[in-house]
């Protein structure tokens, strides 16, 4: 990619396409004290208050940046890099390039809590981990007063559900979801049956006296690329047939329907949702219904087996922060007569990390 001048006009090179910057667009992004607020970087102008033929008077060209003079007076400095990922539409945070893993993975990302952590690299380094891996694993975290809901709440927002604010995964007398009780669970994604579905979940241990109970993780975008491969008919039918996920509980009936493997607009991996305790397939040809639940049982084959899942036992004080929409988490059996087994969980949205991960990163002058 290259930016080439030509009589006071700016053009876009991409491998020999060569394409015109409209004036206008760069004139939205001149930056300075007399334009944009040093603070929130939001414009002192108003964009539509604008003369519509904009002109450019003047351009200078380095390999760092591009200065231009338009003609009503205004002049700015951009950065070259900034106008390349604009013409990309990258998401800087999203282009971390995610890292597919399976069982062999040993070394877990581990960080170890300090009441400073939030505004240190070390989150920063935790943050990019866990958009590589989708999980991270925080220690010594501080288990009174629901420290939980502060933590998260340093990296974003706390997002709501009908759960509560956050929720006690404890074994529980007449519970209103399988989590809360000491029964294994099999690999799944949560809230399948909400739109948008959570897209991160954070776990806090506060107890864990039992002997089994132990947290299991499998990346679903290893998975997914796997069936893929070797069974695209299965692969396909899953990205394409949309299913009623519900829950029901006694004053709210969520639903939603949604792709078990749901795309993104180039066609690449988004997010997976999982809990066949949950699913409705809707009503197809027979020939067509028999192809979706062979395809179904293979990726739950998948998703289960020991080839792609790795097995870890939460302590007091560890903190895990999962992608919701990637990995699919479970546990197995414990015997609650043996002592308590209690963690906290909450749900943050991608809006937070993204937010807090690009906050460091300018803080620490870094790039991703």
């Amino acid at each position: 990619m290259k930016i080439k001048l030509e009589n006071n006009k700016v053009f876009f090179d991409n491998n020999g396409s060569k394409k015109e910057i409209h004036p206008f667009w760069l004139r939205e992004r001149v930056n300075g004290e007399s334009f944009l607020d040093k603070g929130t970087q939001q414009r002192l102008f108003d964009p539509t208050e604008l003369k519509k033929n904009i002109e450019i008077k003047d351009l200078k060209l380095s390999d760092e940046f591009l200065e231009v003079l338009f003609d009503d007076g205004a002049k700015t400095k951009l950065a070259i890099q900034n106008i390349f990922k604009e013409f990309s539409n990258i998401n800087d945070v999203k282009f971390i390039e995610k890292i597919k893993w399976d069982s062999s993975l040993k070394n877990y990302n581990n960080y170890e809590f300090d009441e400073k952590i939030f505004e240190q690299k070390k989150m920063y380094e935790a943050l990019v981990n866990f958009y590589q891996f989708g999980f991270v694993i925080f220690k010594k975290v501080p288990t009174k007063n629901n420290f939980l809901i502060e933590f998260a709440n340093s990296i974003g927002s706390v997002r709501r559900t009908n759960f509560g604010e956050f929720f006690n995964v404890k074994s529980i007398p007449n519970p209103n979801d399988l989590a809360y009780t000491s029964l294994p669970l099999a690999p799944h994604t949560d809230n399948p049956y909400r739109n948008p579905v959570p897209c991160i979940q954070i776990l806090h241990c506060i107890e864990n006296e039992v002997k089994g109970g132990y947290s299991t993780l499998v990346d679903g975008y290893t998975v997914t690329e796997k069936l893929k491969k070797d069974h695209p008919d299965l692969y396909k039918i899953l990205t394409e047939i949309k299913v009623r996920y519900q829950f029901i509980d006694k004053d709210v009936y969520l639903e939603n329907w949604a792709e078990m493997i749901e795309l993104d607009d180039e066609g690449n991996f988004k997010q997976v949702r999982f809990s066949p305790r949950l699913d409705f397939v809707p009503l197809m040809d027979k020939d067509k219904l028999e192809l979706y639940y062979s395809a179904r049982n293979k990726i739950s084959e998948l998703y289960n087996s020991d080839k792609f899942k790795i097995q870890f036992k939460l302590s007091p004080g560890d903190l895990l922060m999962m992608d919701n929409h990637r990995l699919l988490h479970g546990r197995t059996e414990y015997n609650a007569n043996e002592g308590n087994r209690f963690l906290q969980g909450c749900y943050i949205d991608y809006d937070s990390t993204e937010g807090k991960l690009r906050h460091l990163k300018k803080k620490f002058n870094y790039e991703l």
